[in-house]
C-alpha cells in the first residue's frame, strides 16, 4: 500500500471535514487489494473485524469524499471500488444477471474517439469539467 495513497485519502476526506480512522482505512486497504470492485459481502469478508453497519456508513462517508466510486449494475448489486483519480482510467463489462463486474482497458484509438466525443457534447450542452465512465452491460460467461 502507497502511503501516497493514503495521504490523498486523508486529504479528500479532509477536505470533506472527515477523519480518516481506522475503519476506512480497513476499507481502502481491501479495495486496493482486491484489484476489483467489490460487493459489500466481499469487503466484509476481507475486513473481518468491521461491522457491517460501519462499512456502509463509512463506505457512503468515502464515497461522498472522492475516495471511492460504487459501481450499480441493477437493483441488487452495487460494488464499490477506489475512485479513478486515485488509480487509473478504466471501463466495466458488468453481467446483468449475477452482477459480475469485469474491469477492461480500451484500445488507445477507440479512447480517443470517445473523449472526442465526449468532449463535442459536453461543448454543445455548457458542460465543463466533463470525464466519462463506460460501463458495458450484458451477460457473462457463466450466466449466458
Amino acid at each position: 500500500m502507497s502511503k501516497d495513497l493514503h495521504e490523498t485519502v486523508a486529504a479528500l476526506l479532509a477536505a470533506d471535514e472527515q477523519r480518516y480512522t481506522s475503519g476506512r482505512r480497513t476499507l481502502v486497504d481491501a479495495l486496493v487489494s482486491a484489484g476489483r470492485p467489490l460487493t459489500i459481502s466481499d469487503v466484509l469478508a476481507s475486513a473481518p473485524s468491521l461491522p457491517q453497519s460501519s462499512a456502509y456508513r463509512n463506505l457512503a462517508i468515502l464515497e461522498e469524499a472522492g475516495v471511492v466510486h460504487k459501481v450499480v449494475t441493477n437493483e441488487e448489486f452495487a460494488r464499490y471500488e477506489l475512485a479513478e483519480d486515485l488509480t487509473e482510467h478504466h471501463h466495466h463489462l458488468v453481467c446483468t444477471s449475477c452482477g459480475a463486474i469485469e474491469d477492461i482497458d480500451i484500445p488507445g484509438a477507440l479512447e480517443r474517439g470517445i473523449e472526442r466525443a465526449v468532449g463535442t457534447l459536453a461543448e454543445d450542452s455548457d458542460f465543463t469539467h466533463v470525464s466519462h465512465r463506460l460501463d458495458l452491460m450484458g451477460l457473462c460467461p457463466n450466466c449466458s
